[in-house]
């Protein structure tokens, strides 16, 4: 009995998922990316299901796809981002084998271009036995994840009311992957006094650490 709740369970979630992808104009979407890209976001997403990876980073994706001509945004592919992850997920939780995801997938989803289908069963097919999903996937990750920082001194050199300002300041960016494995950037402005404050509050998080 426990083992066809299971199996409902997850079936009645890859149904859900897939009216996303087919009636919320996702599977149009995909129509539109390259197979040599929709491959790649797929790769990223095995990775990132792996912990191989912090997260998809679907903007710098999306600006590559942007310069080969191809008009998508990048919500649009974040989008996309997560079902598939989804649908990954949701595969390997329930042990689908390639045929039987395929499968699923041609019954539920009639717009889905060919070329993803075979993307699909070719990423699934190579890698999807190493895709290890906890029962508690669902309330693992409720926080982002650190990625990097990058800082930049700069010099107001003047603004409306003062023509000779010459006021420094650090611009910092911090690049973070969000719970459901998004990369997104994050800039903002610091004075000085900011800065240092700043890192002082790093160089005390790191003599803790030290007496870890």
């Amino acid at each position: 009995i426990r083992f066809i709740t299971i199996t409902l369970q997850g079936f009645i979630s890859d149904r859900c998922c897939l009216c996303f992808l087919d009636g919320g104009g996702a599977a149009d979407k995909i129509n539109l990316i390259p197979q040599d890209f929709f491959a790649e976001l797929c790769e990223q997403i095995i990775q990132h299901l792996n912990h191989k990876i912090p997260g998809v980073n679907t903007a710098e994706l999306c600006q590559r796809i942007q310069t080969s001509g191809i008009e998508i945004g990048v919500g649009d592919l974040a989008k996309i981002a997560n079902i598939v992850s989804f649908l990954f997920s949701t595969a390997a939780r329930n042990n689908l084998s390639t045929e039987e995801l395929i499968a699923t997938l041609g019954n539920a989803v009639s717009a889905l271009p060919k070329h993803a289908l075979q993307v699909i069963r070719h990423v699934w097919n190579e890698q999807g036995k190493s895709i290890s999903v906890s029962e508690d996937a669902g309330n693992m990750a409720t926080v982002g994840q650190f990625v990097d920082i990058k800082w930049k001194l700069g010099v107001a050199m003047s603004s409306d009311t003062c023509r000779s300002l010459k006021y420094p300041y650090v611009t910092v960016t911090l690049t973070v992957a969000d719970p459901s494995g998004q990369i997104t950037d994050k800039t903002f402005e610091m004075t000085i006094p900011q800065f240092k404050n700043f890192f002082r509050q790093f160089k005390e998080m790191a003599a803790v650490l030290e007496t870890v």
